[in-house]
């Protein structure tokens, strides 16, 4: 069946030269949410993008953009071919997918990265009520580092430098979060990966005698549900723990995946 994403108009996802796109439903449990890949082209090249869209407008916190409030949340995958365009000519690509799309981009969300989106891991943890999933793509073969120990290849100017592989955590719950939680989050998520690379013994790529602690340019996004408040979400609160075995499990799980790395349960 066509995929069909929460907007006002309700429509069928279409190009904007009106052809239908090969989209494949991914399930997610969570009330007023869908989720899906579409398979689509930019310059004659086959991109993808995991798409989840909410009936109703969701706060949210993405490492790229901040706060912000959405209606779709937006994980692309653009292959090899299109990197040095993309680098150069980030918001020009943006723009074109977000009409390709038929996305508001002042409701949209949106992370890219050069993980093949097939290769996404999806987990879901629960206690009582409270529901938090975690949608990752992660590449570590080409910039793994250890933050700060590793010397930086990139300067930006003027918001332009150049990406390379990436680590993207995409957080759901159904739990109403704070702005607080919401930026806790983030310590809590990136703690979890972490985990996940120690676990793995991700190597630096600049320097393999140290372990890596992401591929220095990771990105992620957190997205409030509309249930019960949540204020905190560090370790000692239980949604803290949910968020951490969420996203270690994703993580291992989307590196194994892409890049072939055993994983270690």
């Amino acid at each position: 069946p066509s995929f069909f994403i929460y907007c006002e108009e309700r429509r069928v996802l279409l190009s904007s030269k009106g052809r239908k796109m090969r989209e494949k439903e991914i399930e997610i449990d969570l009330e007023g949410t869908k989720a899906g890949i579409i398979y689509h082209q930019f310059q004659g090249i086959e991109v993808k993008t995991f798409l989840i869209s909410f009936a109703e407008i969701r706060r949210s916190l993405s490492t790229r953009e901040g706060f912000k409030k959405v209606r779709v949340v937006v994980n692309n995958y653009n292959p090899p071919p299109l990197w040095e365009f993309v680098h150069k000519n980030y918001d020009a690509y943006r723009n074109k997918i977000f009409s390709d799309l038929n996305l508001s981009s002042a409701k949209t969300a949106m992370l890219c990265t050069g993980a093949d989106m097939d290769n996404f891991a999806l987990k879901r943890e629960e206690y009582q009520e409270f529901k938090v999933f975690a949608l990752v793509t992660a590449g570590t073969k080409s910039n793994a580092q250890r933050i700060g120990i590793d010397k930086a290849g990139s300067l930006e100017r003027e918001g332009k430098f150049e990406t390379l592989g990436t680590i993207n955590v995409i957080v759901l719950t159904n739990a109403s979060l704070s702005e607080g939680a919401l930026a806790r989050g983030i310590i809590t998520l990136t703690e979890a990966k972490v985990i996940a690379l120690e676990d793995l013994d991700i190597r630096s790529s600049y320097n393999p005698e140290i372990r890596a602690t992401g591929t220095g340019t990771d990105n992620a996004i957190i997205v409030s549900g509309e249930g019960s408040r949540i204020n905190y979400l560090g370790g000692h609160s239980k949604m803290g723990e949910l968020m951490a075995r969420a996203v270690t499990s994703a993580v291992k799980e989307a590196i194994f995946k892409q890049d072939g790395i055993k994983r270690y349960d």
